[in-house]
């Protein structure tokens, strides 16, 4: 199994990621593991995607590539 850390711009180990085949094999293996999952999110964050969303779409809402956006995001942490 080949994992990756992520980690954040100061180096902290933040997560793991799993390759997609290698989830399925331990799901297959360890089947009490699908019954951990959740992959719903709470409303009030399906209602704020969905009114950027809809200001993106309407031309309300700046795009921003991912370079830029993770610059915005480091420099508030």
């Amino acid at each position: 199994m080949k994992l990756k850390y992520i980690s954040d711009s100061k180096g902290v180990t933040r997560g793991v990621y799993i390759p997609i085949g290698d989830w399925n094999a331990l799901k297959s293996k360890y089947q009490e593991i699908e019954q951990e999952e959740d992959h719903s999110i709470p409303d009030w964050v399906a209602d704020i995607l969905m009114q950027r969303m809809e200001d993106y779409e309407n031309g309300l809402e700046d795009e921003m590539d991912l370079v830029e956006a993770m610059k915005e995001i480091e420099k508030d942490l």
